[in-house]
């Protein structure tokens, strides 16, 4: 699992007033949950961004006021008009804790249906992973190696040692469906 370190300062004052004062400096308040008491802290929108803004999963050095915790995002506010980033809430790892994040899905092999004009559709670009913060990974495998034009993975067709998918099994992540031209090449080789 990939690690970030990002480092935050103490806030003062916890009110509208002061967070606003926060963004216009260029930082975000934050909170920090999931230890013996919450830390209210400010952090760079410059450091944070990268974390924000990409497909994979990544777990957090927080330092603040000189203490270092292991910590995921938890949620992030924006604003409705602007999608300025407003607000966002740390979740502090416990390495005995079980902890739900979502996992992007990596597509493998080539499917034979696709090979013959059918159109891959997927459903599903993250699986919901609840496992030890240790037995996580930055992404889940799923091969399409024999999905034919008409069927489909499930949820229930993916498993992986020491994590539990929490999605409905009968979701459907990935399939294979007849496509127009396919369609249209079956209507006129059945006229003939």
């Amino acid at each position: 699992m990939n690690s970030v370190a990002i480092s935050g300062s103490l806030r003062e004052n916890v009110g509208k007033r002061d967070a606003k004062e926060l963004r216009y400096q260029g930082l975000v308040p934050a909170v920090l949950y999931g230890g013996a008491t919450q830390t209210h802290f400010a952090v760079s929108i410059a450091d944070i961004k990268p974390v924000i803004f990409t497909p994979e999963v990544n777990f957090i050095d927080l330092t603040v006021g000189g203490v270092t915790t292991s910590a995921i995002i938890k949620d992030m506010q924006f604003h409705p008009l602007t999608e300025q980033l407003l607000h966002v809430d740390f979740l502090q790892l416990d390495e005995a804790k079980p902890v739900t994040i979502e996992i992007p899905i990596r597509l493998t092999g080539t499917s034979p249906g696709v090979k013959m004009g059918g159109k891959l559709v997927q459903k599903l670009r993250k699986l919901r992973v609840k496992a030890l913060p240790k037995d996580h990974i930055n992404n889940i495998d799923v091969s399409i190696e024999g999905l034919e034009v008409g069927k489909s993975v499930r949820v229930a067709d993916i498993s992986v040692a020491n994590l539990t998918i929490t999605n409905a099994i009968e979701d459907t992540v990935v399939s294979v469906t007849t496509s127009r031209a396919l369609r249209q090449a079956e209507q006129e080789a059945g006229k003939k």
